[in-house]
């Protein structure tokens, strides 16, 4: 069915809902290189408020990617939780950003809807909200997690440990993973990008990586980021394996990109749920996703990108993971072409994947050849630690050296912390209590050569 709004006695007509979700995205490079984004600021006002009026349950009854045609589509409707709808299903759009603002909207309603939400619903919704609206609303939804610590409690803020190297010299991976950890970073994960893709390569990674937390009790998860189907190869060949990784994207032909199915994700976390590694829970996946994937594998269907995004985090919620975070500025200025756009994003995907249920945290980021800076960055890190991010990103320096991109560093998860007076999971914080790197109040100590966290260290043998 078509949609219309007349603005000073023009109509504005969209041919159908998908149409009509383009169209009152906020302008982006992405959406504009797919041909999908509204023509001009009037075009995207009459958009908003034509979707404001539509009704949630037409989310349900239209769906944006026909069902036959894609397996994410089946798995959103399939999954959907009408008993868990109910509260909110008699609201517009325009109407369900409103309840969401009030007070009614706390975190034990916000817990109590999110199975009934679709990602076309959260997707829909953010587009009629202000930044701040996104935060705020973000900032009431609580989603914990558990492995061998606890992610996302309240007043918390976790931080990936990421020692990536681009030749995964053992060497540098241990100098970035001693340098993190006496910063107070890798509560959330030690996760390694490899720079190979050999089995034997990426199994000699989960065993260092292994031997690290194994051999100084630390009370945190270890990831090689390479595809799932190597990982479900090292699980078979009994390699310590602790979280899932793979990239995730909204559409099954983008994910068929990606060389992934849905039944591939459930065969992996079967594998890594039978090991029973975990200490506190049984979270074992880790997923990434990020604005702009679908486009870039010609796999949209005309859904503007921020949608497609929504979608992905159903797909990332159907295997209970411990982490998903979305690497929003990592495509390019061909999705996100500067500063101001990369901020919209990051707050878009926060919101939406917080309000699915999601445990969401954010590679703070930015490609070199992007309009945009570390200005930008603290901006958006600023604004997401108020909105409650589960987790960033420690990069040495902000710089990776491997995948050559500008993220977050080990300090700006101490100024975020010291800032916003957030604490470590609370596991990790008595570990770093225990060996001296951090005093009762969780503040960083200084180091000197005969600090005992230092010795524990150099005992580790990974040349």
């Amino acid at each position: 069915m078509s949609y219309r709004h007349v603005i000073d006695s023009h109509a504005w007509v969209f041919a159908d809902l998908r149409e009509v979700m383009a169209r009152a995205s906020p302008l982006r490079s992405g959406d504009l290189l797919a041909g999908v984004a509204a023509s001009s600021a009037v075009e995207r006002m009459a958009a908003r408020m034509c979707l404001a009026e539509v009704p949630l349950q037409r989310f349900l009854d239209e769906a944006l990617i026909p069902y036959e045609a894609d397996e994410v589509t089946r798995l959103i409707l399939d999954t959907h939780d009408k008993a868990a709808f109910a509260p909110i299903a008699h609201l517009t759009v325009g109407g369900f950003r409103d309840w969401l603002l009030s007070a009614q909207a706390d975190e034990a309603a916000l817990a109590g809807i999110r199975a009934g939400v679709t990602p076309e619903m959260a997707a829909a919704v953010s587009k009629l909200m202000r930044n701040q609206d996104l935060v705020l609303v973000a900032r009431k939804c609580r989603v914990v997690t558990r492995f061998r610590n606890t992610v996302g409690l309240p007043g918390r803020l976790s931080v990936r440990l990421q020692p990536n190297h681009p030749t995964d010299d053992l060497r540098g991976i241990a100098a970035s993973i001693v340098d993190g950890l006496l910063y107070g970073a890798g509560d959330a994960v030690i996760g390694v990008n490899p720079a190979t893709d050999s089995i034997a390569g990426l199994t000699r990674l989960v065993h260092v990586l292994d031997e690290v937390i194994a051999r100084l009790d630390i009370p945190t998860q270890s990831c090689v980021l390479t595809h799932v189907t190597n990982t479900v190869q090292m699980l078979e060949q009994g390699a310590p394996v602790d979280l899932v990784f793979q990239s995730v994207a909204g559409t099954q032909a983008a994910n068929a990109a990606f060389g992934i199915d849905l039944a591939m994700l459930r065969e992996a976390r079967d594998a890594a749920l039978s090991l029973k590694r975990g200490t506190v829970g049984d979270n074992v996946m880790y997923f990434e996703t990020g604005q702009g994937s679908a486009l870039s594998a010609n796999a949209h269907h005309g859904v503007d990108q921020q949608t497609c995004e929504a979608r992905a985090y159903a797909v990332a919620r159907a295997f209970d993971p411990l982490l998903t975070n979305t690497v929003v500025g990592f495509i390019g200025p061909e999705y996100l072409y500067d500063g101001k756009q990369i901020i919209r994003a990051g707050l878009e995907d926060h919101f939406c994947g917080k309000l699915l249920g999601l445990p969401l945290g954010c590679d703070v980021c930015y490609t070199n050849h992007a309009e945009a800076d570390q200005d930008d960055m603290d901006t958006l890190l600023t604004l997401l630690g108020v909105a409650g991010i589960s987790f960033i990103m420690g990069v040495p320096g902000a710089d990776d050296i491997m995948l050559n991109y500008q993220s977050t560093s080990f300090h700006d998860g101490l100024y975020l912390q010291a800032a916003l007076g957030l604490r470590r999971a609370p596991e990790f914080e008595d570990w770093l209590r225990r060996m001296q790197i951090a005093d009762d109040d969780g503040r960083i100590r200084p180091v000197t050569p005969q600090h005992p966290a230092l010795g524990a260290l150099r005992q580790l043998k990974l040349a």
